[in-house]
């Protein structure tokens, strides 16, 4: 028999998926999975189950339905003062990742170089190379994260067809600032590039901070393509509904592309998140409130018990050192002896590392839990570093 694909046969079992089966074998709290475990807002899940009832379940547009798409181009113009044109330059996609899948396929040809910023989202290198792209790694570092110039250099060249950018980012949970955009801007007009923008966690900025589109900077608008999902901004990730914003000639080729893949995304779900979305501001800074306190409760627990926290300046997750807990070995190490000895399961934040000599010492934990699934996790590690 002739073999598979020889790129996605060379990906084994996902760390999500290792951990998260040690955690169900162990009967672990998973802290490593990035998803609310709350219902999501009651009126859009009363929205969705209106429309199910009252509203076609037939094929929708393939670009979404007006509503949605509309409602995205509202959001732009309310929260970036952006003005987009539903009609051209809106579509809806099933999910964020079908967006980034559509998008890299539509617009990568074999050869071309994508520069990404690590740690990175893991799916976003095996559909670069799926696509025949070379990838260009810009590494951030704990504790501050910090992008250099130095490191654009040695990225970017004349083979640059795209930047990858992930703002807010998982899972150093950094919000880039308008300098950092500006000088990433800079690299992107100067090579004539491309600019990818996966703007999920784009309503979970804290403490003062406000997410800035790099679409929205000048010179952007015409080359960047920007990704949203309700998942992210209705606690809602099982519904999948993303939505990509992009300038009509950019997004032509991603929706020949999106058509060949799953074409359409459930109706009933798109107009639930089209009323989301014309919610209230109330809502999203509420969105972003409580996802604040739920991090500063976790992180209470963790630093008492010895961590070391790194900043968390939005997403889901906090990134905690253990060094000085006394644990001999890797951050994979010991995110499965606290699975198996004190029932907590995080993520070993070297995974999220495409290149050598990854940070080994910090675990990623995930706050976007209810309160007392978050008190259990700390008790438990109080109880095994015998900090109670």
């Amino acid at each position: 028999m002739k073999a598979a694909n020889s790129i996605l046969s060379s990906y084994g079992t996902s760390v999500f998926e290792v951990m998260s089966r040690l955690a169900i074998e162990h009967k672990s709290i998973n802290l490593g999975q990035g998803f609310p475990d709350d219902r999501g807002p009651s009126d859009v899940l009363q929205a969705a189950a209106d429309a199910l009832l009252t509203q076609p379940n037939q094929y929708p547009p393939m670009l979404g339905v007006p509503e949605l798409r509309q409602a995205v181009a509202r959001h732009a113009k309310r929260f970036y003062g952006m003005d987009v044109d539903w009609q051209s330059e809106v579509m809806v996609t099933s999910g964020a990742t079908e967006a980034l899948a559509s998008a890299l396929f539509g617009l990568i040809e074999p050869g071309d170089e994508v520069v990404l910023i690590e740690p990175l989202y893991d799916s976003y290198i095996p559909i670069l190379r799926r696509a025949g792209a070379v990838p260009r790694l810009v590494r951030l570092t704990p504790p501050d994260w910090t992008l250099t110039a130095a490191a654009l250099d040695a990225a970017f060249g004349p083979k640059t067809k795209l930047l990858l950018l992930n703002n807010p980012q998982n899972p150093a949970a950094k919000v880039f600032s308008r300098a950092e955009l500006e000088l990433l801007a800079d690299y992107v007009k100067r090579f004539d590039t491309l600019a990818l923008c996966d703007e999920v966690y784009e309503h979970i900025a804290f403490d003062g901070r406000t997410h800035i589109p790099l679409m929205a900077l000048p010179g952007m608008r015409e080359r960047c393509l920007k990704i949203g999902s309700a998942g992210k901004t209705f606690s809602l990730t099982g519904w999948k509904v993303g939505y990509i914003t992009a300038p009509a000639a950019l997004l032509a080729p991603v929706s020949r592309c999106h058509q060949f893949l799953v074409f359409a995304t459930p109706p009933n779900l798109q107009r639930a998140v089209a009323f989301g979305l014309d919610q209230d501001n109330s809502y999203f800074t509420g969105l972003a409130q409580d996802m604040r306190r739920r991090r500063d409760r976790l992180a209470q627990g963790l630093a008492r018990i010895g961590f070391d926290l790194l900043d968390c300046a939005g997403t889901y997750f906090i990134n905690a050192g253990f060094e000085r807990l006394g644990f001999n070995g890797d951050d994979m190490a010991f995110c499965q002896h606290i699975t198996v000895e004190a029932g907590v399961t995080a993520i070993p934040v070297s995974a999220f590392y495409a290149g050598p000599d990854a940070p080994a010492t910090i675990a990623r934990f995930c706050f976007a839990k209810q309160d007392h699934v978050l008190d259990g996790a700390v008790e438990r590690l109080e109880k095994h570093f015998g900090r109670r």
